[in-house]
């Protein structure tokens, strides 16, 4: 079993025991017939992710990488918030006539700011620091700006990034570690995927500033399974895991600009049937 497997089926477990239903409470989400989608959740999920130890992709089902990182780089790399840049149509429920999210994940990720005498985005002031100041306590991003949620057309899921380096006894290179707050998420069709994403975005950082991978851990202040989900997920977290498979991430890039999906692979996948048609709350 892999340590995601594992990650996930206790934490399902967890929320299907002993969590919080919200049914008949007033909730904003809606099913594609009309009828209120409501949930049963836990506050405050931690889950820690050793990235030197295994990659944290899910076997019980097939998670896919290419998409997930195509997906990532739209928000970081490319600072993107249409549809038309994205290989993917997950967005295409929030997007308007002209493919746009309004001022939402990329848009929030590419807006300078003055920074040691010079204007920079969140990202590449991530990376400067990174390289420049790695033992700063203030090495964030966060896209949950209040005065723009208006102009959002889905406030950010997950929204805040905070990196912290380390040095390991014996080592030369420093270890990169990271941690997500998520103020919410749908742990049926986003969990993975976003463990995915920041993992994939941890290895990429890590490398291009000469450092070695630690920890992920990943905050969800909101963490829930939909009603329509729940046999779903009880047949899911049945199914038999497989070991993690290995990750590869393409050595000759150092340029986080210069990565692109196919710069990721993970040898010997074996995984669960693929979930189809899951239906999503909007």
């Amino acid at each position: 079993m892999s340590y995601a497997d594992k990650v996930f089926i206790d934490m399902c477990n967890d929320i299907l025991e002993n969590g919080c239903s919200t049914e008949g409470e007033k909730v904003r989400p809606k099913w594609e017939d009309g009828s209120s989608a409501y949930t049963i959740k836990k506050f405050g999920v931690v889950n820690r992710y050793d990235l030197r130890s295994e990659f944290p992709i899910l076997t019980l089902r097939r998670t896919a990488l290419k998409s997930a990182t195509d997906e990532l780089l739209w928000i970081w790399q490319k600072k993107s918030n249409n549809i038309h840049d994205l290989s993917s149509h997950i967005w295409d429920e929030w997007a308007d006539e002209d493919g746009s999210i309004g001022k939402a994940y990329g848009y929030q990720m590419g807006v300078k700011h003055k920074y040691k005498e010079g204007m920079m985005d969140q990202v590449d002031r991530v990376l400067y620091d990174l390289k420049n100041n790695p033992f700063s306590r203030r090495i964030m991003t966060n896209i949950y700006v209040h005065h723009d949620l208006h102009e959002m057309n889905l406030y950010p899921c997950a929204y805040s990034m905070t990196f912290n380096v380390t040095q390991r006894p014996g080592e030369d290179r420093l270890t990169l570690n990271t941690l997500l707050n998520q103020r919410s998420q749908d742990v049926l069709a986003a969990n993975n995927w976003n463990v995915v994403q920041y993992a994939v975005l941890t290895h990429m950082f890590a490398q291009v500033c000469n450092m070695n991978v630690g920890e992920f851990v990943h905050v969800i202040a909101d963490a829930h399974i939909y009603d329509r989900h729940v046999p779903i997920i009880r047949e899911l977290i049945k199914r038999e895991p497989y070991p993690a498979p290995v990750f590869h991430l393409n050595p000759d890039v150092t340029d986080f600009y210069a990565f692109t999906p196919d710069d990721v692979s993970v040898e010997d996948y074996r995984h669960g049937e693929q979930i189809k048609n899951i239906p999503i709350a909007v």
